[in-house]
């Protein structure tokens, strides 16, 4: 090889589609015989932003170990959610646990109008027009799993019941 070219030994990693986001990181810790044992808890969101969306929770020894392990749940626990002109095709009201939230489509242009953790969630899913509003409980991880929730839910016809 001529003097300054390198061969690089290094694979190439294929670039990951997802993106991930964390929602939540708590260290949480049990009380046993010998004293309190500390973990971490993480709850992570991964989409494409083209309509894939997966939640993840997990507790970890360490930072990165939970998050690691939240990613990963959240890849095996991916849904598809129906978007039509920018948004979601109808409005939906979820309960989940003590928190409910509802989410109404919006016209194009009008932009994401949500709180923190229901912003990544939607981010994520690649929603960018949609109205929703927190009542009730402001538990992220009960939030976000309340929009999971209602995200599976949606239907693009509809419900002749």
């Amino acid at each position: 090889m001529a003097k300054g070219q390198h061969k690089s030994n290094r694979r190439q990693q294929p670039k990951d589609e997802f993106e991930q986001y964390i929602v939540d990181l708590a260290r949480v810790t049990r009380v046993m015989a010998g004293g309190k044992r500390m973990r971490f808890r993480a709850c992570v969101i991964v989409g494409n932003k083209k309509g894939t969306v997966g939640l993840g929770v997990a507790k970890g020894q360490d930072v990165t170990m939970a998050v690691q392990k939240a990613a990963l749940k959240a890849r095996k626990h991916l849904i598809h959610v129906p978007i039509v002109n920018d948004t979601i095709p109808h409005p939906v009201q979820i309960k989940y646990s003590s928190a409910r939230v509802l989410l109404k489509p919006a016209q194009k242009g009008r932009g994401m109008i949500a709180g923190g953790a229901i912003r990544m969630v939607l981010e994520a899913a690649g929603v960018p027009n949609v109205v929703s509003k927190i009542q009730g409980s402001r538990n992220k991880i009960n939030n976000v799993s309340a929009v999971m929730e209602g995200l599976k839910t949606l239907r693009l016809e509809p419900n002749n019941k």
